[in-house]
């Protein structure tokens, strides 16, 4: 067993090779001594001539372990170096392995030249992912072939040129491998099973097999997540029995901005550049704030490339009438990375018993001219720089959205000459600058400043169906422009080396702006400004206690401490269980103190007498995760409480004319069970699970005060037949009878219910051209579910009939998507 050491040059320090993994390495392994044909050999004796490169004939396995700054990581790589050397002297180009925008560390690079008569070598990445090729291939070109644990080797050829770019090779996990890398709410990158929180993660590779295109596509097939759609606000979400105004919607840590009746519409949100989504259930008030107090949803986008030049386009067409288009550039060259993408999305409407196909009969002038489903069209771009220091990078992100609802009355009575049409128009304006990385290794900062701008504009017009001119209404709350402005800046330091205590500590500020003929006084705004800290002790190696505390003042409400506690213990290597508790705070915002929304549809009333909502939530889950051979699965179970004072919702305040508004209901209260499987053998990944959810209206007076519970039932399975790049997935869920109350006109509370319901998609994949060309198609709505019967009190509620039903879906239909990618060094 042979051993020896030599200085590295990608740390300048001493590092040790071995032929074994060397266990419980600490500052005196400089001492250490390995057995070699039976004759113990010290270092002295075994140090190679400096450079000299090992020869193919030497029979020997490695394993790396670096030595930095008086500490010996303890992390060791096996690599075969039979029939090809291994060498670590002058560099001459960089490699960088990673996956997507993260590294990954340690990965085995084998660079052969093409040339027969000249050897080969293989690298070992550092833990950055970063390599670089011997100087004695300059000028030679070389096959290079990737490999690391858990993912799918990458092989290209390059020519190696002496201050060239770097070169950057693109892993991608196997199609059975249950672990993701999650950021949100820790204190650097960390995989899903290390995680203290229980994070959901949604990769690219799963858009992509369910033909996404916003979040509500996405969410539509989440366990504890439930939809629903308004014709002109858009489609909104619930997540363990609590509605979308108490969770946070974020794109790279920045808050969404443009609630309308408290809720982020989630069809606006693309997902043309959106790598993964992370959704932590449960209050994350210590870590972000207000608005997060049911759970936090972060969309991560790409930031980075592995070519030079990389471009694409993608299409996508729905039979009920969905036109999409979008493009993308990305330059990469050195240290700087240029990203670029934008696109058109188009519906044409859809009406209750509209053909799912191309319809060129006749038909008559206007009389099917109002949709249930509003046309609509969205353009929107993004621009991200980014530039990398040697453990930062610096970036920033500029965004632009425009969406156009047009919504066409009936003709009116007395001749059926005339009709009124609304047109709401939705603009966004995100800009955001990033500093991110590594001031010394395991120490990390991560700060942000944005400013985002929303504007929503409603024009009604009276248009004569004869001429087709238009007028102005001049009704009251015919004309209507809303602006919402926010400047808010985060930052984090936070420790993440492997040791007893990490810590992190944090800032976050937020003030808004709101101003418009709705609000009152046509001006008004809010701040929100804390400090948060949470630290991570570790008793021992598999136990971690992570307590958090949130300090706050906001500029209208007197907010408390807000504590946290998780609770994280890894009983064996396959099982782990976790507990938190946890304190939210929700100030009411802007537009449910002081807005005013009156329409044909909506009559909405702010109120400024509004209190703050609190609330408290415990969870527990248990993780079994585990392998055997190609198979690899993971069973969890889990259950959760929340106790929300003082819930603000929309409830009739004037029955006389169906006036709503915001009103403190008193106590509201969740209680969940859910269960989750996961099984993946080799190209085959499937999923099943379940949850049981109870929700408590606590209206002793109106008879409510016993949990009524709503069954869901997700499933899916995914299948590759890599041989022809070709995938298959199917996707279904069951959204169960779900029951409530309502308000009628002389405001007293009555039952409601909205029955059940099945939904499945169903995408087939193929590639074409070395993936370069990708088709995909398919069906959604598989069970052609269109509304669902909604029974209410004689009032309904707020934007739905007394008695009618609730808008779910369109109906089955099918989808046609082309995708390009092309990319050039």
């Amino acid at each position: 067993m042979l051993v020896f050491y030599q200085r590295g040059c990608l740390t300048g320090q001493p590092f040790l090779v071995c032929t074994t993994e060397i266990p419980d390495c600490d500052n005196s392994f400089y001492r250490l001594l390995k057995h070699s044909g039976g004759k113990k050999r010290s270092f002295a004796d075994l140090l190679p001539p400096p450079g000299r490169l090992l020869r193919p004939a030497d029979p020997i396995f490695i394993a790396i372990a670096i030595y930095k700054q008086n500490e010996m990581y303890s992390r060791s790589l096996l690599l075969s170096a039979v029939g090809i050397g291994v060498f670590q002297a002058v560099t001459a180009q960089q490699i960088a392995v990673r996956e997507g925008d993260k590294p990954v560390p340690y990965a085995r690079v084998a660079i052969v030249p093409l040339q027969k008569s000249i050897s080969g070598v293989t690298l070992l990445a550092d833990a950055r992912g970063n390599t670089s090729i011997p100087e004695q291939f300059e000028g030679l070109r070389c096959a290079v072939k990737v490999q690391a644990m858990g993912f799918e080797p990458a092989a290209d050829t390059l020519l190696a040129q002496k201050g060239a770019a770097v070169q950057r090779f693109a892993l991608h996990s196997k199609g059975n491998d249950i672990r993701e890398v999650v950021v949100t709410g820790q204190y650097g990158e960390n995989t899903t099973d290390k995680a203290v929180q229980k994070i959901n993660v949604i990769g690219r590779k799963t858009i992509n097999q369910m033909a996404a295109q916003n979040l509500r596509d996405v969410l539509t097939n989440q366990l504890n997540i439930r939809l629903e759609q308004d014709a002109v606000l858009g489609s909104s979400m619930s997540l363990q029995g609590i509605s979308g105004q108490n969770v946070k919607i974020l794109i790279d840590g920045v808050p969404v901005v443009g609630r309308l009746s408290g809720n982020i519409d989630i069809s606006q949100i693309n997902l043309n550049n959106i790598e993964r989504i992370e959704i932590v259930e449960g209050p994350m008030a210590v870590s972000y704030g207000t608005d997060a107090l049911g759970g936090a949803i972060n969309l991560i986008t790409q930031k980075s490339q592995q070519k030079t030049f990389e471009t694409g386009l993608t299409t996508y067409y729905e039979t009920v009438g969905t036109y999409n288009i979008n493009g993308r550039l990305g330059y990469n060259k050195g240290r700087h990375t240029v990203l670029l993408n934008g696109g058109r999305n188009f519906f044409d409407g859809w009406i209750a018993g509209e053909k799912t196909s191309f319809d060129f009969s006749a038909q008559p002038a206007d009389a099917r001219r109002y949709a249930s489903w509003k046309p609509k069209a969205q353009y929107f771009g993004e621009l991200k720089y980014m530039y990398r220091f040697k453990d930062l990078s610096l970036s920033y992100k500029g965004g632009y959205f425009n969406e156009l609802i047009t919504n066409r009355g009936m003709p009116e009575a007395p001749y059926q000459e005339s009709a009124t049409d609304d047109y709401y128009r939705t603009r966004r304006i995100d800009n955001a600058i990033f500093l991110t990385g590594s001031v010394k290794p395991g120490h990390n900062v991560n700060v942000q400043v944005a400013y985002n701008d929303f504007r929503r504009v409603k024009n009604t017009y009276t248009k004569d169906l004869t001429t087709l001119n238009e007028a102005l209404s001049q009704q009251d709350g015919a004309q209507d422009t809303t602006a919402f402005q926010v400047i808010s800046s985060r930052g984090t330091y936070s420790t993440g080396k492997d040791q007893k205590i990490n810590y992190e500590l944090g800032y976050d500020a937020n003030i808004e702006y709101a101003k418009g003929e709705r609000i009152e006084g046509n001006n008004k705004s809010i701040g929100d400004y804390a400090l948060f800290a949470s630290a991570e002790y570790k008793p021992l190696k598999n136990i971690g206690i992570r307590p958090g505390l949130r300090m706050a003042y906001n500029t209208q409400y007197n907010a408390p401490l807000i504590p946290s506690l998780n609770l994280y213990y890894k009983a064996t290597d396959q099982l782990v269980i976790r507990a938190s508790y946890a304190k939210g705070f929700r100030a009411p915002t802007l537009k449910e103190l002081y807005f005013y929304f009156y329409d044909s549809n909506h009559k909405i009333r702010g109120n400024r007498d509004l209190q703050a909502e609190f609330s408290d939530n415990y969870n527990v889950s248990i993780q079994y995760a585990d392998k055997a051979g190609d198979l690899r699965y993971k069973l969890e179970a889990g259950a959760y409480y929340n106790d929300i004072r003082n819930l603000i919702t929309l409830a009739v305040s004037n029955p006389s004319i169906m006036e709503y508004s915001y009103q403190n209901i008193g106590e509201y209260k969740t209680l969940g069970f859910q269960f989750n499987t996961e099984w993946g053998y080799k190209q085959l990944k499937a999923a099943v699970g379940g949850s049981y959810i109870g929700r408590l209206n606590n209206i002793p007076e109106a008879g409510f005060e016993k949990f009524a519970y709503a069954p869901e039932v997700r499933a899916s399975i995914q299948y590759e037949v890599r041989k022809w790049d070709l995938s298959a997935a199917l996707f279904y869920k069951y959204t169960g009878r779900l029951p409530g109350f309502g308000l009628d006109a002389a405001s007293k509370v009555m039952n409601t219910w909205i029955d059940d319901y099945h939904t499945a998609d169903l995408t087939l994949i193929k590639q074409f051209f070395n993936r370069r060309f990708a088709v995909s198609a398919g069906a959604k709505n598989l069970f052609d579910v269109q509304n669902v019967n909604m029974t209410t009190g004689a009032s309904g509620t707020a934007h739905t009939a007394a008695g009618t039903s609730s808008m779910v879906g369109m109906g089955r239909y099918y989808f046609l998507k082309l995708d390009l990618n092309l990319g050039w060094k």
